[in-house]
């Protein structure tokens, strides 16, 4: 006997759990495509003409920021369709996914950063401040109106990873302002790659945070904030409970969490009750939402003896 429980059912019985994403995120990340993808190419441009690496940088960056957030459009897309007989869970997972190979793109672009600034600080370039001052503003102005509208859906973990990346672009049209600035009033050319080894020193340490998150996910787990053990207890001290094993706990995607375990009860007409109270417990202590308990029960009354079998003459 089984028992699988959505929390959040309505009161006829039909589950409100569709195993699938909401369609938030869609449309902002639409709208950031577009604007990354066209400045991507004007940063290409006047990087090239003026010789500065933080405006390529940056240029590269958005060009990958391109990338990735068509990436996660499509994820986004995916992720809206219910669950099937092929996907049982849905697809919801697909962000997941998008998220994780974004946070592994930027460390690529991370350390492209590096290697280019390290080669600039031994060579210096001939870099023109004043281009790189105009270009970056615009750049800068660009990235915020992008920001502001990712910054809207902070719940889902895919248009997160999008945020990361245009905030990069921020902080690296930022760098590219100051470089320009430095540059164009007689500083230093090395300002050039030092702000760009900045920037992305940053944009790493972002990154970091949702490789770690998205990773978990995809290892099936236990969600963060989340004790293992202490959900074993709590279980296995309900009234009428013996015992709670094969315990498995894990986030379907960010922000939703998954239960299953087998529990072994005295009396198998109190199970009622206990799932019941099972599901306040699991919900308001640990925000689990998705359960699955497998109850058992010792017998009062013997087996059956076994019929002997005639070995074949």
């Amino acid at each position: 006997m089984s028992t699988h429980n959505h929390l959040g059912s309505h009161a006829d019985g039909d589950s409100g759990y569709t195993h699938q994403s909401g369609a938030s995120g869609g449309r902002a990340l639409a709208f950031a495509v577009v604007l990354t993808t066209g400045y991507a190419l004007v940063e290409l441009i006047g990087g090239l003409w003026s010789g500065s690496l933080a405006l390529l940088a940056d240029a590269g960056h958005m060009a990958t920021d391109s990338a990735a957030l068509l990436f996660a459009l499509a994820a986004n897309i995916i992720a809206r369709r219910p669950a099937s007989d092929r996907h049982s869970f849905g697809l919801a997972r697909a962000e997941v996914i998008a998220a994780f190979v974004n946070a592994i793109a930027m460390l690529a672009v991370v350390v492209w950063i590096y290697i280019e600034a390290i080669d600039r600080i031994r060579h210096p370039v001939e870099v023109k401040g004043g281009e790189v001052f105009l270009i970056a503003v615009i750049g800068l102005l660009v990235n915020i109106a992008v920001a502001w509208v990712l910054s809207r859906d902070r719940e889902n973990v895919n248009t997160r990873a999008a945020f990361i990346h245009v905030l990069g672009d921020l902080l690296g049209s930022v760098a590219a302002i100051v470089a320009g600035l430095v540059i164009y009033f007689g500083g230093p050319l090395v300002a050039d790659p030092l702000l760009s080894m900045f920037v992305a020193a940053l944009i790493l340490r972002s990154t970091f945070g949702v490789l770690k998150e998205t990773t978990f996910v995809l290892m099936d787990s236990v969600p963060p904030g989340v004790d293992y053990q202490e959900v074993g207890r709590r279980l296995a001290a309900i009234g009428g409970v013996k015992s709670v094993h094969d315990l498995h706990v894990w986030s379907m995607v960010p922000g939703r969490s998954a239960l299953s375990a087998h529990v072994l009860v005295e009396d198998i007409a109190r199970w009622p009750a206990i799932l019941r109270q099972a599901r306040e417990i699991l919900i308001k202590d640990f925000g689990i939402d998705h359960v699955t308990l497998q109850p058992e029960w010792l017998r009062a009354e013997p087996m059956p003896a076994a019929i002997p079998v005639k070995p074949a003459s």
